[in-house]
């Protein structure tokens, strides 16, 4: 998930790939798309993940990027530029590790847990929340929008922690298969977003869903289990994990 505490590794990718987008604006990228729905090879991305520039965020072009190991990522005044960074990060959720003070905190039940009730406020949040060594976001208007539309059809879902009646924390991400894609977190109370993350993996275990991509690596997420798996070991685990129906719709109890 590009979107909570920043790694140095993390700052590092982000940082390679706007300098490689900056480096070519003289001469045409390697992969520029059209108005055709097609990707190239994710084997053929470059070093630093950077795949593909332009096309669009419709539906249609997401959710073929996400089935096909590639998802949007840039920043103002950029293109649409497309990632399929090796190695991936990927958490299996069957063996997710829960620290014990947040089991603890789990088990208070300071926070409700909600999802789907609130969508585009934890993505606004998500892209409003100030993060260590980050200056503004990846998450601008046209994403926030995209990822509505996704919403709306079913396949993007909010992951939501409410305390007293106000939006404390949460997360957001993309469902295919047995497949879950997490996007970005934010939080606004103490441990928030981990209590979602921890009661979303649950579910997604209950439901079979056992391929969670965080995309590119964190500290946050490695403390859960995420590891590092080449890029031809994650788009195997992908093609398996899309034979599986995807539960499409509200996730709301």
């Amino acid at each position: 998930m590009r979107g909570y505490t920043t790694g140095r590794r993390f700052l590092r990718a982000r940082q390679s790939a706007v300098a490689s987008y900056h480096s070519r604006r003289r001469a045409l990228p390697i992969f520029r798309l059209d108005e055709r729905l097609v990707f190239p090879r994710p084997e053929l991305a470059e070093s630093d993940g950077l795949l593909a520039v332009g096309g669009d965020l419709s539906p249609h072009r997401l959710l073929l990027g996400y089935s096909v190991g590639v998802f949007p990522w840039y920043s103002d005044g950029q293109p649409i530029l497309w990632h399929s960074p090796d190695p991936r990060f990927v958490l299996e959720a069957k063996k997710a590790h829960v620290p014990r003070s947040l089991d603890k905190r789990i088990r208070r039940g300071e926070y409700e847990i909600r999802y789907d009730t609130a969508f585009a406020d934890v993505v606004r949040a998500c892209a409003a929340t100030p993060r260590p060594h980050q200056s503004g976001t990846w998450i601008g208007d046209d994403m926030v929008v995209a990822y509505g539309k996704l919403h709306e059809l079913g396949y993007a879902h909010s992951i939501e922690a409410w305390q007293d009646g106000a939006l404390v924390g949460g997360l957001y991400g993309v469902s295919l298969g047995s497949a879950f894609f997490g996007e970005s977190m934010f939080a606004h109370a103490p441990d928030a977003s981990k209590v979602a993350f921890v009661t979303m993996i649950e579910r997604l275990v209950s439901w079979e869903i056992d391929l969670v991509d965080c995309q590119v690596r964190t500290d946050h997420l490695a403390r859960f289990g995420a590891e590092d798996w080449p890029r031809p070991r994650f788009l195997t685990a992908l093609e398996s994990a899309l034979d599986a129906p995807t539960r499409r719709g509200s996730w709301a109890l």
